[in-house]
């Protein structure tokens, strides 16, 4: 059996988060589960993020926090170190590789797959080379055009999230006539980049980036309308954690909830995405999701598996 260590600023070794001192087999995106939803835990090592204000702001909080994940049962970690909150300060690339590298490597090292939530190609090429295994870029191509020359080279999933604008100005540009018509057309625009940078039909996966460009009412008219889509011949990915129009759904008393306190709206959202086809869900509080794709899976199983 291998020896285990305290994970790192976790305390002593009683500490109900150990690390494994040998490292594990390298996870495979090709070993992921194919009988249900995946659940992509959100690791934000920012001093600024809208969820939980920097809570894992350092490598060894950070660390721990995508151990509890992982050991929770999340089949991906999603490592982030730039805020994409309305208003955000940009982060050099320099400095988001010295957030975000430690954490991939001792995640990896511990057998996680990772993904690295980034928009720039430069940080995506060192978080690859540290075995994050996915690229998360909610820009769209739009922040660095030469993303997709690296993800064709890398030859790694890509998450291609429609978003307008930029952190400051996207909120001014959420005007749609038919927003889930829109945001598929958008994204095969997009998509369509990617193919011409050689990046292959297989590597692309969708994701409709609620709350980026879009409003309250816009944000529920995607959830309602997924299925537009699935022309686009990709995974789709839903991220709709914690995110603003489900505090405003859960408004009380005129006060919005609390990000924490939507962890049980994101859950139905889960629920309800993984019984209509999701590849993934990107979500804060793995366990309430995990639970939810699994009740999805069971529901959507032929009689005769029941």
């Amino acid at each position: 059996m291998d020896s285990l260590a305290a994970a790192p600023g976790t305390g002593p070794a009683t500490s109900p988060l150990p690390i494994l001192r040998k490292p594990r087999p390298a996870a495979r995106f090709e070993d992921l589960p194919a009988d249900r939803t995946l659940v992509m835990g959100i690791l934000n090592v920012t001093p600024d993020s809208f969820s939980d204000g920097g809570k894992h702001a350092t490598a060894d909080t950070a660390i721990a926090a995508g151990l509890r994940m992982f050991y929770a049962g999340a089949d991906i970690i999603d490592v982030g170190g730039e805020s994409t909150r309305p208003g955000a300060e940009d982060v050099s690339p320099d400095e988001e590789q010295q957030r975000v590298v430690p954490v991939i490597q001792a995640l990896v090292k511990a057998g996680a797959l990772v993904s690295i939530d980034t928009t720039h190609a430069s940080t995506a090429a060192a978080a690859v080379e540290a075995g994050a295994a996915i690229i998360n870029d909610i820009s769209g191509l739009s922040i660095e055009p030469e993303m997709a020359e690296f993800v064709a080279a890398a030859k790694v999933p890509y998450i291609l999230t429609h978003r307008r604008g930029d952190a400051r100005t996207m909120n001014s540009l959420a005007e749609y006539k038919d927003v889930a018509a829109e945001v598929a057309a958008e994204l095969a625009g997009v998509r369509d980049k990617l193919y011409a940078a050689g990046v292959s039909q297989d590597q692309i996966i969708v994701d409709p980036g609620l709350g980026f460009a879009k409003n309250d009412a816009q944000n529920w008219e995607l959830l309602q309308n997924l299925d537009q889509l699935d022309g686009l011949g990709h995974r789709v990915l839903v991220g709709a954690s914690r995110k603003r129009f489900l505090g405003t759904l859960l408004t009380v008393a005129g006060k919005s909830a609390a990000p924490e306190e939507r962890d049980g709206a994101t859950a139905a959202i889960t629920a309800i995405s993984a019984y209509r086809g999701a590849w993934a869900v990107r979500v804060h509080n793995v366990g309430p999701s995990l639970d939810a794709v699994k009740v999805a899976a069971r529901m959507a199983a032929p009689r005769t598996e029941r």
